[in-house]
């Protein structure tokens, strides 16, 4: 091999190398640095917002968070929060709400500032130190700006109802043959005896 030629590969080798370092940095997609609250931590005090911050910065062109999603779950599979989510440079926030203690599942979506999607879900342990008041939870997923509708609650033993007016004036009238009907029969077997016996 000519000394010409091997300069003209090692030429050839640092513009590839070249290209190939301009172009890295415009093909990594953004990533997940930090959640709030973090992958399988047990909370024990809830905190004002939950966040998810990112290495890159966000693309929220309408400043509606449309494209962005913070859903929170329980293990029941309801709703909580009101589906409304903020960004911030590379973070995104939705306001924390959550229900009774137990296992809870955080699913999210956010766009970066290259307009890739980028979406996962991670769990957490809520197990509030102190006397706490859940939020409602909600069947469906919630939509910013929409009330959500609660959760039906689950049936129970409920005690027997009482008889309507009718069904109670229905019912009297019928004891009320029925005591009569009882009444003839007796008097009739009454009378019975009481001639056999003068016979006798």
């Amino acid at each position: 091999m000519t000394r010409s030629r091997r300069a003209g590969m090692a030429v050839a080798a640092l513009a590839a190398a070249a290209v190939l370092g301009l172009a890295s940095p415009a093909v990594a997609h953004n990533s997940v640095v930090s959640t709030n609250p973090a992958e399988g931590a047990v909370v024990t005090e809830l905190p004002e917002s939950f966040e998810i911050r990112t290495s890159d910065s966000l693309l929220d062109l309408g400043g509606d968070g449309n494209g962005f999603a913070f859903l929170v779950q329980d293990a029941a599979g309801l709703y909580y929060g009101d589906g409304c989510t903020r960004v911030s440079g590379s973070s995104m926030f939705t306001t924390a709400a959550i229900g009774e203690p137990g296992e809870y599942t955080v699913t999210w979506q956010l766009v970066s500032a290259d307009g890739h999607t980028v979406s996962g879900s991670y769990g957490f342990t809520w197990a509030p130190a102190d006397a706490f008041v859940g939020s409602a939870g909600s069947a469906s997923a919630p939509t910013c700006g929409v009330e959500p509708a609660p959760a039906e609650p689950e049936p129970t033993n409920a005690a027997p109802e009482e008889p309507s007016d009718a069904e109670a004036s229905a019912l009297g009238s019928d004891m009320w043959w029925i005591l009569g009907a009882v009444g003839a029969v007796a008097a009739t077997v009454v009378v019975t005896l009481l001639l056999t016996r003068r016979r006798t």
